[in-house]
């Protein structure tokens, strides 16, 4: 596994947590642009959301239910071929973790999301 990352990548990465964190729908949308395939496909063991209005939907519904949270990546990013994941964490205001997980994903030859899925958790 290679510990090193193109800057394509971690543009990419940085404009889905971006993305997760953007509470305004037309930024939001720039950044769901930016970072995922007009298929691209998110799924969770909560929520999936296919296309790019319907990631912009999810997120606005996360937003919803954790008012003022905001997701940071806690780990380097990992790639190989077109594999991706990196760990995240879900913080309140005051900076609790609410939850913790991993993302897992497909990017395209330009560094587009295609496919990620996220999972809670620490692994048992």
């Amino acid at each position: 596994m290679s510990d090193t990352t193109t800057p394509t990548l971690d543009t990419t990465v940085d404009a889905y947590f971006a993305m997760w964190n953007e509470p305004d729908a037309e930024r939001r949308a720039e950044l769901i642009e930016q970072a995922w395939t007009s298929d691209g496909r998110y799924v969770d063991p909560l929520q999936e959301a296919e296309g790019h209005t319907a990631l912009s939907e999810m997120v606005a519904g996360v937003h919803a239910q954790f008012p003022g949270h905001r997701f940071r990546r806690i780990s380097a990013i990992d790639a190989h071929h077109d594999q991706v994941r990196f760990a995240w964490e879900l913080a309140s205001p005051d900076g609790t973790i609410t939850v913790a997980g991993l993302d897992a994903g497909e990017v395209t030859a330009d560094g587009r999301l295609r496919r990620i899925s996220g999972f809670f958790g620490d692994l048992a």
